[in-house]
């Protein structure tokens, strides 16, 4: 079987096509904590739950960007992660 381009960009090993998966750990608690961050929207309640959506996902976009399963998915960490650190430098 041919590894074509757009096979190492959305096939995973298994051959299965791969553009979204169930949410792991640090999605999970990051998407949670985000959510959360809107309802509490003031005080040291609201600063922890950003620190800790903002770990999350950046945890999250890590892991994405150097173990994701194709391209796609590391191409997809890799926006998310300077999307976040762009979020805190404006």
């Amino acid at each position: 079987m041919e590894n074509t381009l757009f096979d190492r960009t959305f096939r995973d090993s298994e051959g299965k096509i791969v553009i979204a998966q169930m949410p792991n750990l640090p999605l999970s608690v990051g998407i949670v904590a985000s959510l959360l961050k809107l309802i509490v929207t003031t005080g040291q309640i609201n600063l922890a739950l950003e620190l800790v959506a903002f770990g999350a996902l950046f945890t999250w976009a890590w892991e994405e960007l150097f173990q994701g399963v194709n391209y796609f998915r590391r191409a997809l960490g890799l926006i998310v992660l300077v999307a976040l650190i762009a979020s805190k430098l404006l």
